[in-house]
This record gives C-alpha cells, sequence and structure tokens, in this order.
C-alpha cells in the first residue's frame, strides 16, 4: 500500500474543495498502474463527496447542506461556534471516506465527477486528507 496525508485550509466558511489535482499528483507517484484509492478525512465533522464542480453543483450542496442540517440550536452537541452540533451529523450524510478505482494511473470517473472535501465546520479551518492507493 502507497500513502500520504495532505493538509488542506478550508477557511472559515463552509466549503467544497475539489481534490482531484491533490490525487493525480500522489497517483502519479505511486507504485503500480491500477488498483483502488482510498481517501480518508480523520475529522468528526467534514466528509466526502463525488459530485460535479465548478458548474454550481458544490454550491448547491453547501445549500441542500444548510437547508437539512440547519445551523441553529436544535443540536445537542453544543460546544463550539453557533449551531457546531450539525457539524458533527455530517459525516452521517456525507462520509468520510470514497474508495474509486484507478486504471493507467488514473481516477475511472465520469467525466464531471469530483472526488470532494466538504467541510462545513467555520470553527476548524485546517484539515487533514489521507489517500491510500492498493495497487491491484
Amino acid at each position: 500500500m502507497f500513502t500520504t496525508e495532505i493538509e488542506i485550509r478550508t477557511g472559515t466558511e463552509p466549503v467544497v474543495h475539489d481534490l482531484t489535482q491533490e490525487i493525480e499528483k500522489f497517483l502519479a507517484a505511486a507504485e503500480g498502474d491500477s488498483g483502488l484509492l482510498h481517501v480518508w478525512v480523520p475529522h468528526a465533522t467534514a466528509g466526502l463527496a463525488v459530485i460535479e464542480t465548478g458548474a454550481g453543483s458544490d454550491t448547491d450542496l453547501i445549500a441542500a447542506i444548510d437547508e437539512f442540517l440547519p445551523r441553529d440550536d436544535r443540536w445537542q452537541h453544543r460546544h463550539g461556534s453557533h449551531g457546531h452540533g450539525r457539524d458533527h451529523v455530517l459525516p452521517a450524510f456525507l462520509p468520510p471516506y470514497a474508495s474509486v478505482p484507478v486504471v493507467d494511473r488514473a481516477l475511472v470517473t465520469g467525466p464531471w465527477q469530483s472526488v470532494c472535501l466538504v467541510d462545513t465546520n467555520v470553527d476548524n479551518p485546517v484539515r487533514r486528507v489521507r489517500f491510500s492507493f492498493l495497487p491491484g
């Protein structure tokens, strides 16, 4: 297994961060041409999504999260900024992991799909993401 961990600065606003360039750089250094890429986010308040970016879907995703999981006082988990408890529920809907096939050192995704870090936690502006490649 070939693995590495990177750091992503997500800032102080909810964000959908496209990881494609970081993944391509990682795969270029991996031994083996084909296998399985596993992406892992070791955080209790962030998740991963495989979606289209750049055409508004990333903005729509943040809006849907805000509607489905409002940042208000309903949450039992109350430390951090107002409504932070919803950030702890997010990974139940956007899991902190994704696995994608790799062929010829390229992700086997649809033409518009990207693997994205989704972070709504405005209290933690720095995230770690682990890439692991299992050749096969």
